[in-house]
């Protein structure tokens, strides 16, 4: 560059992908060494070997079915995978504890592994099905949260359906050659731990237990309600710039909108947590919504790292009372919302067939929005104050002189625009260039109008005889949605607000309100955008759930077991909805409910292993009692190892911390994971409550269908022996004895 220009760089977008990308990858490692740790502690270093192949053979598989739809990897593939590592395990674990159990009491290693691959080989796949089944809807979200959600079922698909395929084959096939055969040894006193006193008196009192679930499910809810932070669209993100918008009103000259411009400037250049700052002077983005036709410039600024300033809603804030004291101008700072794009966090929309209703309404719905005290930078949506002139042309008298409105239009356009005549195309170029005529400029003016000539048949005649001007209210656009006129007011909300709540206490007062006759309104933008994905999230998990039914009902091939199943996935929400109080945050309707839709597979893949070792132990004669005593012993540490795995993936993005390997160092709340937290947090509270209930509910609810599948049986069989007693006395035969039913037994009422 030359030695007098000097070049700046802002808003390098490459710097900070880089960084997230980098961040992301640290968090792919965590979740990868914690997983491993867990299983070397619990089963040992050969089993750890073998479960842990299964982590990189699904992440390449993961890559290679992005690469063949034709994706890349960004930050969402990068969390997939992270979700990925805690839940691609958990087949492999199934299998390779199976065969360790075998192994323990004296079954060789071939034979183990291939027994654990035959007889785990259903409750594997159907598990896995289930886990697909659970994030196949997302494929098919709409819109802009679509888009940028749609990595995250693809990665998790082409990862999971691998992992099955490495816990079938793979697994096993190592194992029978690596694996070691232990001792075989007595069976542990694991009947006197906490855990199966805990298994043996729900089971003593499994309707107490199920009506307690449900007690706690409802409690959680209704607590909720009252002491939770409200619903969000996408979590706050500490952005990394922000937006200056310099408001005034009046013919300004441009060099008049660049001097308030660079009066605001000065001030925020002065500041030490700004890196660089971006003015620019004049109309703004004509047609966006972000930008009000007051608006004389706009001033974009970058923030300095993260780890060096305040927060930056503190700075905004400190941005509002350093130039409050501007003269003759409003300030609207603001930070971009994290997420897809969607408009300020409150866009109201005011629509009317007439006119004359419109501009009065939209009046009283911003003096309603600025009454909300949480409520900033609130923006009417009219037209600047401002005078046209309207030509009112009396035909009756105009006809009298010969006249019509379209001469008179002509004869107007000479003082205004002007009237072409032709046009012309230069040699140089394929464009014509239009030839017009007008007045000379001192002479197109308001009185130069009223003096106005038109040509008629009688001869020019001036054009106040027939034409009155009349002064109306501008109008700088006009839009309209389904046919009728629509003013759009906008707002911000303040720092640590809901923009939910904001936006339905703002929809109450207008309620309330008498707007006028046939004046009607909405919420648009985020509110818009958020209701969309919550219905589409809603239709997701209720595909999901039909899906799930679907592939349990032809696993167990008995509804009383699909549907508890199912049930425990509803009991899962008391984990998050506790998950989000202790850590104060907000329901996300997006990363949350994704973690809802993510929880429902490994609750059902771990519902799945207890439910058909007890039906196995059913089939060779187990009592149901005994049946499920042995299932807790035999399949208790396969379920909290596939919870915990999933967990510990997630885990130190829930608390927001991320380990740097290279550079050793650990950071709390950085931005890559503030995306995620919410997700996060759904599934570590989600998963760790949903476990305990897995390990205490279910086994309470097998009892009371166990119980009630008796009584079912005593009544039937004591209403046949009262038949059989009855058609015996009457044939002087002795009565038959049935199972069951002792002779002259009563059915219950």
């Amino acid at each position: 560059w030359p030695g007098t220009v000097e070049v700046t760089y802002s808003q390098d977008k490459s710097k900070d992908i880089r960084i997230m990308l980098h961040e992301l990858q640290n968090s792919v490692i965590t979740a990868v060494l914690l997983v491993i740790v867990i299983m070397l502690t619990v089963l040992g270093g050969r089993a750890s070997l073998f479960i842990g192949i299964a982590i990189p053979a699904s992440f390449l598989a993961g890559i290679l079915g992005l690469h063949l739809a034709g994706l890349t990897v960004n930050i969402v593939v990068l969390f997939s995978l992270i979700l990925a590592v805690g839940m691609l395990v958990d087949d492999a674990i199934i299998v390779s504890e199976f065969a360790e159990r075998r192994m323990s009491e004296g079954m060789e290693p071939r034979a183990a592994y291939s027994l654990a691959a035959k007889r785990m080989a259903g409750p594997v796949i159907a598990a896995t099905a289930t886990r697909v089944a659970a994030f196949s809807p997302l494929l098919f979200w709409p819109g802009i949260v679509g888009e940028f959600m749609k990595y995250m079922p693809i990665t998790l698909i082409a990862t999971l359906s691998a992992s099955l395929v490495v816990a079938l084959i793979f697994t096993p096939t190592l194992g029978s050659m690596l694996g070691r055969a232990s001792a075989p040894h007595a069976e542990h006193k694991r009947d006197r731990t906490l855990y199966m006193r805990t298994v043996r008196l729900t089971l003593r009192h499994p309707l107490a237990t199920l009506a307690l679930a449900l007690a706690l499910l409802v409690g959680v809810i209704q607590a909720y309600g009252t002491y939770g932070n409200g619903v969000e669209f996408f979590p706050d993100i500490e952005p990394d710039f922000g937006l200056v918008q310099v408001r005034a009103r009046g013919n300004l000259s441009i060099y008049e909108k660049d001097k308030l411009v660079r009066t605001v400037e000065e001030r925020l250049l002065g500041m030490e947590e700004i890196e660089t700052v971006y003015a620019r002077s004049g109309e703004g983005q004509q047609g966006s919504d972000e930008v009000t036709e007051d608006t004389v410039g706009t001033i974009q600024f970058e923030f300095v790292d993260w780890q060096e300033r305040r927060k930056a809603g503190v700075i905004i804030d400190e941005i509002r009372e350093m130039t409050k004291d501007i003269p003759g101008v409003i300030i609207e700072v603001t930070k971009p919302a994290g997420g897809p794009p969607t408009g300020k966090p409150i866009t109201l929309e005011i629509a009317s067939a007439d006119p004359e209703f419109l501009f009065p309404a939209a009046r009283k719905a911003a003096e309603i929005i600025r009454a909300n005290p949480d409520a900033r930078d609130v923006d009417d949506g009219l037209p600047l104050p401002g005078i046209d002139w309207k030509l009112e042309v009396d035909r009756t008298e105009a006809a009298k002189f010969g006249a019509s409105p379209v001469t008179v239009g002509t004869a107007v356009q000479l003082v205004t625009n002007g009237m072409q005549v032709t046009d012309y195309r230069p040699s140089t170029t394929d464009e014509s260039v239009d030839i017009l005529v007008r007045f000379p400029e001192e002479r197109r003016n308001l009185d130069q109008l009223d003096e106005l000539l038109v040509n008629t048949p009688s001869g020019a005649v001036p054009i106040s005889n027939f034409v009155d001007r009349v002064p109306v209210e501008k109008v700088g656009r006009i839009n309209r949605v389904e046919g009728s006129r629509v003013v759009t007011l906008t707002a911000n909300v303040a720092e640590g607000a809901q923009s939910a709540a904001v936006q339905q206490a703002v929809i109450a007062e207008l309620g309330k309100a008498d707007l006028g006759a046939g004046v009607t309104f909405k919420m648009a933008g985020e509110n818009e955008e958020s209701a969309d994905a919550q219905a589409f999230l809603m239709q997701a998990f209720g595909a999901a759930i039909f899906l799930i039914f679907a592939i349990l009902l032809a696993q167990f091939n008995k509804f009383s077991s699909v549907l508890l199943v199912l049930s425990a996935v509803v009991l899962s929400t008391i984990g998050v909805l506790i998950g989000l109080m202790v850590m104060n945050q907000a329901f996300g309707v997006v990363m949350t409910g994704i973690g809802i839709i993510a929880n429902a597979g490994v609750i059902v893949n771990n519902n799945i292993v207890l439910i058909d070792t007890y039906d196995r132990l059913r089939r060779e004669g187990w009592a149901a009692y005994d049946a499920i005593i042995e299932t807790c012993r035999e399949r208790a540490r396969p379920v909290v190892l596939t919870a915990v795995t999933a967990m510990l993936g997630v885990l130190a993005i829930a608390f927001g911390i991320n380990i740097d390997f290279v550079e050793r160092t650990v950071m709390i709340g950085a931005p890559s994971t503030q995306w995620w937290i919410h997700l996060s947090t759904a599934i570590v509270f989600g998963l760790g409550f949903a476990t305990i209930l897995t390990l205490i509910v279910t086994p309470a609810a097998l009892m009371a269908i166990a119980n009630l599948a008796a009584w079912r049986d005593r009544r039937r069989g004591a209403r046949i022996a009262r038949r059989e007693e009855k058609r015996a006395r009457t044939a002087g035969e002795p009565p038959a004895s049935w199972p069951g039913a002792t002779p002259g037994a009563q059915p219950a009422e």
